[in-house]
């Protein structure tokens, strides 16, 4: 215990408050809360608490602390969730990765509010929906709602009709053609939808549907009636699993990977979602600890606060916690656990649900272990190596007739690819001619002809038979590399051959090693054969642009930057054409005329 700690802890108050941690750095590795801070923040330095092994290890690094005192217990609650969002603290409960959780934000503010995506929570006068877990299925509903309703997708309103409007996916408020209380209306509805209350979106549509048809406006009542049928399709897959009104039911699991909380969300009565969350620093909390921190750090950034929240087991701050929650939802908010009927069913089911997440996580891990770490022993098994192939980098060569001759140089560390160490090289020595072993030749030799020994890989795959697989060697051994080991993969059978021996080895068929040497070689055949496309399209444009009056090697550069392709810059119009940098009118309408006359 520092000087200064000691000195602090004679001067602690007697009022609740909130304590910050510090370490030798001043940074923040903690945040508690405190009825009593005195009594709370004393409990940490007292060597006969019997304290967790991950509270000793914080209290070794406490160099300094920091408290402040509030006026209750609930403002001492709200101020540690809003520090711990903030501080992110080594030791604290926290869910993982929350910082990216993705909303649904409606923009309210706006004439005409817009529905998307978002990851930053603002007091803009917008509303959010959310957090979400799972992104997909959150891009996946906005598709959902964009079919259901026409809304404005546009960041700022053009004064002519887009397509979307065309194809029937937007109303185009820019030219004044929706009235503002019919667009309004439609985005209540879309709020309602995103809450889960479907049958109070089906009944203000029809009733606005039958207001529409009755004032004669039958291609709005229309519209209404099929947002309506799409509506009642979507509630339907829906089931009521409750009486009434708006519920979170919680279930939590733990194992060797840690806790997960899974949260269903029940709005009026039916099932209209679910999310899991994962906690760091679980490991030697209690679980009335771990459901502690996940209902603070969860509803201090929920969008939505439920009427009720089922738990799994009684908690000590259930009353702290329903006042902090009544506050940000305006209302009395009740947590309590259900001991029999529904809810104690659906709160269950919660808890099985994170439970099966725990287990196919594990399978998954279990799976993607075998698929790297046990692929690679397999293999160096296999091929008799010394060392675990941890790096393997393997080659391919891909040309036509050898025109635009290319190589490929793939990378897998772990058992996964390595992305950006991949490189590819064009070929001089064999352009014109096929010669694979010449090129295979040249690759290896600008690619190890002057590494050192510890830049070198713990394998190195040639893609191809014995021939590739000597050329390679007498590259790789030429340049003094003796050690490291090179395989040859043939087109055929997958067999590999090794130096020094005329039998090849035969993986077995469905061991992970073999599917290791096909991916990696799959992923040296794909990125070869991409780049040799790419210097293919290059050189057909080349030779095609050649024949247009006024378009050189400048242009000809500037139209390949533009369009990318040779198809592209034949659908171009004549203005896309001119407004390529470099062109002109004249030389834009030579290329769109040569063209033309190909077409007829």
């Amino acid at each position: 215990m520092t000087e200064i700690v000691e000195e602090k802890l004679k001067l602690l108050p007697d009022s609740p408050g909130v304590y910050l941690m510090k370490d030798a750095h001043g940074k923040i590795i903690y945040v508690g809360k405190a009825v009593v801070l005195k009594n709370r923040v004393r409990q940490y330095f007292q060597k006969n608490k019997g304290h967790t092994p991950k509270v000793r290890a914080m209290v070794a690094r406490i160099a300094d602390f920091e408290t402040i005192m509030t006026s209750s217990e609930v403002e001492a609650l709200i101020l540690e969730c809003n520090l711990i969002k903030k501080h992110r603290p080594r030791y604290n409960i926290s869910l993982k990765d929350d910082k990216s959780y993705p909303y649904v934000k409606v923009t309210l503010q706006e004439e005409y509010p817009r529905v998307f995506v978002t990851r930053r929570v603002l007091k803009d006068g917008s509303r959010y929906f959310g957090p979400y877990t799972n992104v997909t299925a959150v891009h996946e509903s906005l598709k959902l709602l964009r079919r259901l309703f026409p809304l404005r997708s546009c960041r700022q309103m053009g004064e002519r009709p887009c397509l979307e409007h065309h194809i029937k996916r937007c109303l185009a408020p820019c030219t004044g053609k929706v009235d503002k209380d019919e667009y309004r209306s439609m985005i209540r509805a879309v709020c309602l939808f995103l809450e889960g209350r479907t049958e109070d979106v089906e009944r203000e549509l029809e009733n606005h549907m039958k207001e529409a048809a009755e004032a004669f406006q039958f291609e709005l009542a229309a519209r209404l009636r099929d947002q309506l049928m799409a509506v009642r399709k979507v509630a339907e897959k829906q089931n009521i699993i409750t009486g009434s009104g708006d519920q979170d039911a919680i279930g939590m699991a733990r194992s060797e990977l840690g806790a997960c909380v899974q949260v269903f969300f029940i709005r009026g009565g039916k099932m209209t979602g679910r999310e899991h969350f994962l906690l760091r620093g679980s490991e030697e909390e209690t679980d009335e600890a771990l459901l502690t921190a996940f209902l603070q750090q969860y509803y201090h950034q929920a969008a939505f606060v439920p009427r009720e929240v089922l738990l799994p087991f009684a908690m000590e701050a259930s009353s702290l916690i329903e006042e902090w929650l009544g506050g940000r939802k305006g209302s009395h908010v009740q947590i309590f656990v259900p001991q029999r009927g529904t809810k104690r069913d659906i709160v269950k089911m919660a808890e099985n649900n994170a439970e099966k997440y725990l287990s196919d996580e594990a399978a998954r891990l279990k799976q993607a272990n075998a698929q790297t770490l046990g692929a690679m022993e397999e293999l160096g098994r296999y091929l008799g190596l010394k060392k675990l192939p941890n790096r393997m980098e393997c080659f391919d060569i891909s040309h036509i007739q050898g025109s635009e001759t290319v190589a490929s140089m793939v990378v897998f560390e772990g058992g996964l690819p390595k992305k950006s160490d991949y490189r590819r090289f064009k070929i001089r020595s064999a352009e014109g001619k096929p010669d694979d072993f010449k090129s295979m030749r040249e690759v290896t030799q600008r690619r190890y002809g002057k590494l050192t020994e510890e830049e070198l890989p713990d394998l190195i795959v040639i893609d191809g038979g014995m021939g590739q697989l000597s050329s390679a060697l007498e590259i790789i051994r030429g340049a003094g590399h003796h050690e490291v080991p090179v395989v040859g993969l043939a087109k055929q059978f997958e067999l590999i051959f090794v130096e020094g021996s005329s039998e090849p080895v035969e993986l077995p068929r469905h061991s992970q090693a073999l599917y290791l040497i096909q991916r990696i070689r799959d992923e040296a055949h794909r990125f070869a054969i991409t780049y040799h496309r790419k210097l293919r399209g290059k050189r057909n444009l080349v030779s095609v642009l050649d024949h247009i009056v006024g378009i050189g090697p400048k242009r000809r550069k500037m139209l390949w930057k533009h369009f990318g392709s040779l198809e592209a810059i034949k659908v171009a119009s004549m203005e896309e054409l001119a407004s390529v940098p470099g062109m002109n009118r004249p030389a834009a309408e030579a290329v769109y005329h040569f063209f033309l006359a190909m077409k007829s």
